[in-house]
């Protein structure tokens, strides 16, 4: 029998296993026998045409089945297999020019950095010299800020156009209870400078598009990709690649996190490790499923790690070489990643040699596209204002909150009945297929993926309550306590 591993995002479909045994005498097989136990698992991992989908990557103990047999690696007692889902490289690279002399203040400051043979003066002259662009000033971005500009990088690029909310303050730690409402570029520009006067810091207040990215990342020698979301995440690797940039990858989600370094020297990039995004839903936000408050605190200083070494041209880089972090095990596995020859972005035969449009890419509406009339309701939708009102009345309907059961201890709609996502599909005996059932989850998504079900499975009057919870806090009862 061989031990499957589940990441956090699969185990919505696994009875919220972490591990499952399975056996077979190849990968494939193994999957299938594990499909066989979990058959909403299928299809996640592979297409209609029963292959594995290529934003799901499988790992053999450490090495990247692609690179070995595929599905049909054999697999033997005892071995391991990773599922490793898609979550939102060496020689130096040339060192900046060693013409930022030090100062006697500096010397001091940086001290502990000088009498460490390999930073030395030299090395912290390097540190002066080099100028770093951070993308995103939240989660990964504090702890990058706080400690790049204690290490003494000489410039800071940060590219971030949202405002500090409350929600942020739990994980944040560059923004204080006082900077709420107020431009995460000026309050993590605060923090930084109080840190490091000596320390050149560039805002730039902007949403990273394909029509900027080149522009921007151009004067920087190192890209730290500190993103939430897929279009940025592939525009951050596409635009690495066409300038020949290292970008020092993290990513986070609950108790879990990974970092490598992409587009370095011969390295893979993410398009290798990640040929194309999952399908929008299947992997939540923080927003949607949270994410343990000091974990971006682990992973931001890895990706500052990383930094610090490439500009100091010291230690092995972690390139070709993913790291996956696992909080509640406190485990730290590695796996191998290989540059893919037939990589449309840095392959030999590349196809990609322009930035595109990857909000259409990754299949989400772009944030600038023509927003639709605010007060208009989609078909299928109904507003919260409106539930509130069958309510009253008095109305015969079932409204189904499908949030997982530590959020409905948050805060619920009276009278609602909890059928957390995952288990729609084999609860549908519990419902009356005639009924009008109207559907919320927090902010609307996961009940319009429920909805998507119940009407597949034959419920013709069903209805997603556009908002959400959130909606019914700002529009209902303010009572209801906001997450």
């Amino acid at each position: 029998m061989a031990k499957v591993l589940i990441p956090t995002p699969l185990r919505q479909f696994t009875g919220k296993q972490d591990a499952v045994t399975a056996s077979g005498g190849t990968v494939g097989e193994v999957l299938a026998a594990l499909t066989l136990q979990f058959p909403d698992l299928r299809k996640q991992i592979f297409n209609d045409e029963g292959k594995l989908r290529s934003f799901v990557n499988v790992y053999l103990n450490d090495e990247d089945i692609r690179y070995l047999k595929k599905d049909a690696t054999a697999a033997k007692d005892g071995d391991t297999i990773s599922l490793v889902p898609s979550i939102a490289g060496g020689s130096t690279v040339a060192a900046p020019p060693e013409t930022a002399e030090l100062s006697k203040d500096e010397i001091l400051r940086y001290s502990r950095h000088l009498i460490i043979p390999e930073v030395g003066i030299e090395g912290q002259q390097k540190l002066k010299a080099a100028k770093v662009l951070l993308v995103g000033a939240g989660g990964l971005g504090a702890p990058l800020g706080l400690y790049l500009a204690a290490a003494g990088v000489g410039k800071i690029g940060i590219v971030d156009f949202d405002v500090v909310d409350f929600t942020n303050l739990q994980r944040q730690v560059i923004h204080s209870t006082a900077d709420v409402g107020r431009k995460k570029l000026d309050s993590a520009a605060e923090k930084m400078q109080g840190i490091n006067p000596y320390l050149k810091i560039v805002k730039h207040e902007t949403a990273l598009s394909s029509e900027n990215a080149l522009e921007i990342f151009k004067d920087y020698d190192f890209i730290v990709d500190g993103t939430d979301n897929f279009p940025t995440r592939y525009l951050v690797n596409d635009a690495c690649v066409l300038l020949g940039k290292p970008n020092v990858y993290g990513s986070i989600f609950r108790f879990e996190g990974q970092s490598t370094v992409f587009a370095y020297e011969g390295g893979p990039c993410y398009r290798c490790l990640y040929p194309e995004p999952p399908p929008p839903g299947l992997v939540p936000s923080c927003a949607e499923g949270g994410v343990l408050g000091i974990l971006p605190g682990t992973i931001g200083l890895i990706q500052a790690t990383e930094t610090v070494k490439l500009i100091l041209g010291i230690g092995e880089p972690l390139v070709g070489r993913l790291l996956l972090y696992d909080a509640l095990g406190m485990r730290f596995r590695e796996l191998k990643l290989r540059k893919n020859p037939e990589c449309p972005m840095c392959g030999e035969h590349r196809t990609i040699t322009k930035l595109i449009d990857y909000h259409q890419f990754c299949g989400v509406p772009s944030p600038n596209a023509a927003p639709v009339a605010e007060a208009k309701v989609t078909e299928g939708e109904i507003e919260v204002t409106e539930v509130k009102a069958m309510l009253d009345r008095g109305d015969q309907f079932l409204l189904i909150d499908v949030r997982e059961p530590h959020e409905y201890k948050i805060c619920n709609i009276p009278g609602a009945k909890l059928i957390p996502l995952g288990e729609v599909p084999q609860r549908l005996h519990e419902l009356d297929q005639n009924a009008d059932i109207v559907v919320h989850c927090k902010s609307g998504m996961r009940s319009a993926k429920a909805c998507g079900i119940l009407r597949n499975a034959g419920f013709p009057h069903v209805r997603n309550m556009k908002g959400g919870i959130l909606a019914w806090s700002d529009r209902v009862d303010s009572s209801v306590p906001k997450y």
